[in-house]
């Protein structure tokens, strides 16, 4: 489904990716894991076309995104800081987004209701907390039914019932076969949901396999305990 291609980047002399290649398939909900300044965002942001890599060629369903747009209505983005117009009410931002997209199927709005948004949606998002705003983000990513999601650290600020009413919307999403791509810094909260793990440090891919594979390979039944002993292993 995404395809990455030799992709390297730099922003002046700092290397933010190295020669990265992964296939990332529909059905799997990939981890994308290390520590900060690895590269997890600046390969997101690729993937999305926010950045523009050096070197190397991403493709989209086969198809080069290079200069294309189109293939973005096929993926729902959720950013670890959502930023939206301050005066404007979720309402009005919800709408926002729909009016942009152009959309024509029938609307995911199980988060919208299950964090009973419609209670705030007159509340400007200047007024809201971190908590709310991560809420709106999440509701917008799986509103338009994507083939694929992204979500770049989607638990951050969140409530427990909130946490966890997203974990399950995004096993019902994997389990309907889509690509989910989720970064985060807290390991604990992705066993369960995950099928594979990218490890990344240091601009570069480190290991990419399957959860399952990751278990057998280290004696662990969790994500961040057989992580940890794997590097190990490995230095």
């Amino acid at each position: 489904m995404i395809e990455l291609k030799n992709i390297s980047k730099s922003f002046g002399k700092t290397q933010a990716l190295r020669d990265v290649s992964l296939s990332l398939s529909a059905g799997k909900c990939i981890g994308l894991i290390g520590p900060n300044a690895c590269g997890k965002t600046t390969m997101i942001k690729s993937i999305l076309s926010m950045v523009v890599p050096d070197h190397g060629t991403i493709y989209f369903n086969g198809k080069n995104i290079h200069k294309e747009v189109q293939y973005k209505n096929d993926i729902g983005y959720m950013p670890q800081i959502g930023r939206y117009p301050e005066n404007m009410s979720i309402k009005q931002v919800i709408n926002m987004i729909r009016d942009i997209r152009c959309f024509d199927g029938v609307e995911d709005t199980a988060l919208y209701d299950a964090f009973g948004l419609e209670h705030f949606d007159g509340k400007k998002m200047r007024t809201l907390s971190g908590g709310t705003t991560q809420k709106v983000s999440a509701t917008i990513a799986f509103l338009f039914n994507p083939s694929v999601l992204i979500l770049d650290e989607p638990t951050a600020g969140l409530d427990p019932l909130a946490s966890e009413i997203l974990r399950d919307k995004i096993i019902k999403e994997r389990e309907k076969g889509k690509l989910i791509l989720i970064t985060s810094h807290l390991l604990s909260e992705l066993d369960d949901m995950l099928t594979d793990i990218i490890f990344m440090q240091e601009s570069e891919v480190i290991f990419n396999k399957t959860i399952t594979a990751l278990f057998e390979e280290t004696n662990e039944s969790r994500v961040s305990k057989a992580i940890s002993k794997l590097l190990k292993n490995i230095k």
